[in-house]
């Protein structure tokens, strides 16, 4: 916590210094300014910026350090700083970048701007794109890297040593070396540990870990990144139905994966794009934001229209209209708290086939008894407060209905809405909000309607 505080006070600091030197015209200092800096530092004063200082900002930094800036700032503001660039500028800032990168970039690109800019691009720089854009969005393939080392397996441990003496250097993030036959068929693995602490005399063979484990490419990225979790990975191999060797998957990619699912899940409750930019557009933003407001206002017209149908009883009974909205609010609140739980477990692969119902009965069992604890309490407050037996039972049965359904909606929700390949972050929370208001207004209502009338 203390880190964080300090990193946003240091931004905040550079962004008045840099703001100050904008306003008194010494943009030869801004640009030494921002050349200092390193490039996840540049991107996070650009993320932090206000849209005419993003600008101006922009133009002064240096071209080599542009492709390092864009690789770290969010999908909107790297679309709208690509979409102002020439597709020369675009091929001249992306050169040296990480092929999967460059691929993230160029996805969301227009055709014709794209194109332009592998047309920019040297003979080989242009293979290795469009072999990472072959592959879909969210899979092994589209995040892995093809800057691999690979190894046969009858060479002599002091020949690898020698060649790699002789390469100079290894791509980023290299542990561990891979081991092909002459079709490139993964064999095994070697560590870079293993390989400098043995004898120099033995072969590959010898010290090869054989039970390697590879991902197909076609997995998706979500599941990429629960193996690297489960396994403490550095690195792992990709391979296709043959098993050849395609490229390599890195821990930095696979930050990069779980960062955007945690964003994701977390705009998605509030039903907003996760890669929303914090000072975009006025008017961009509120067309987002319009189409979401516009589906609860039809969920709280629909939950009006239950209070309408016991307009009757609402008449007669003022200190149930004081009442009533204490139901739809205990269950929503422990209705979202199993909605919480389910959306994790599902992200992180706790939840299948096999233990679905178990955990929909434990929710439900949670929430009924959730429910007569509450509803106990909320009896004796009610009787004590309005002197009204009556109407405390009346609420406390509301509450104990309400309390039980949404322990059992919270569960089942965002499950049924993965089998209908929509999003459970995106639209549970409103459609479990819908359930919990309609279900509590029409338990307390319906119950004062028929026992209090």
């Amino acid at each position: 916590m203390g880190i964080e505080v300090i990193d946003s006070e240091l931004t905040e600091q550079r962004l008045n210094q840099l703001t100050q030197a904008l306003g008194s015209g010494m943009f030869v200092h801004v640009r030494n300014m921002l050349h200092d800096m390193a490039a996840s530092d540049v991107a996070l004063i650009l993320e932090s910026s206000p849209p005419k200082t993003r600008q101006v900002l922009w133009q002064l930094i240096d071209q080599e350090q542009a492709g390092e800036i864009l690789e770290e700032l969010g999908e909107e503001l790297k679309d709208s700083l690509i979409s102002g660039m020439s597709p020369e500028k675009v091929a001249q800032a992306t050169s040296g970048m990480d092929t999967d990168d460059l691929a993230y970039i160029l996805r969301s690109l227009p055709d014709a701007v794209y194109k332009k800019v592998l047309q920019s691009m040297s003979s080989q720089d242009r293979h290795r794109v469009e072999q990472a854009l072959s592959y879909p969005d969210d899979t092994a393939g589209s995040i892995m890297n093809t800057d691999t080392v690979t190894l046969r397996p009858d060479v002599n441990i002091d020949v690898v040593l020698r060649y790699l003496r002789q390469r100079g250097n290894l791509p980023d993030t290299t542990d561990t070396l891979y081991v092909v036959d002459r079709n490139d068929h993964v064999l095994g693995g070697v560590r870079l540990a293993d390989l400098l602490t043995c004898n120099p005399s033995e072969t590959i063979r010898t010290i090869m870990d054989p039970e390697l484990e590879s991902i197909p490419v076609d997995m998706p990225d979500n599941e990429v990144a629960q193996l690297f979790e489960r396994h403490d990975w550095i690195s792992a191999p990709v391979v296709d139905e043959e098993q050849k060797l395609l490229g390599r998957i890195t821990i930095d990619d696979v930050v990069d994966v779980i960062r955007e699912d945690a964003e994701h899940s977390m705009m998605g409750m509030a039903g907003m794009d996760d890669d929303e930019d914090t000072f975009g557009p006025v008017m961009k933003s509120t067309f987002r934001r319009s189409l979401w407001l516009t589906i609860n206002l039809f969920a709280a017209l629909l939950a009006a229209s239950v209070s309408n149908m016991f307009e009757g009883t609402l008449e007669q009974f003022a200190t149930i209209a004081i009442l009533m909205t204490i139901v739809p609010s205990m269950g929503g609140v422990a209705g979202n708290q199993t909605l919480a739980l389910v959306i994790r477990g599902i992200a992180l692969g706790h939840i299948g086939q096999s233990n679905s119902r178990w955990l929909i009965g434990k929710e439900l069992a949670i929430g009924f008894l959730n429910g007569i604890m509450w509803s106990v309490l909320v009896f004796f407050a009610v009787w004590l407060w309005k002197d009204d037996i009556a109407l405390g039972g009346l609420i406390g049965g509301a509450m104990l209905i309400n309390m039980t359904v949404a322990g059992l909606a919270g569960a089942s929700i965002p499950l049924f809405l993965k089998k209908l390949n929509i999003d459970p972050a995106l639209a549970g929370g409103m459609v479990l909000t819908t359930v919990t208001d309609v279900i509590g207004l029409f338990a307390f209502l319906g119950l004062a309607t028929i026992f209090l009338m």
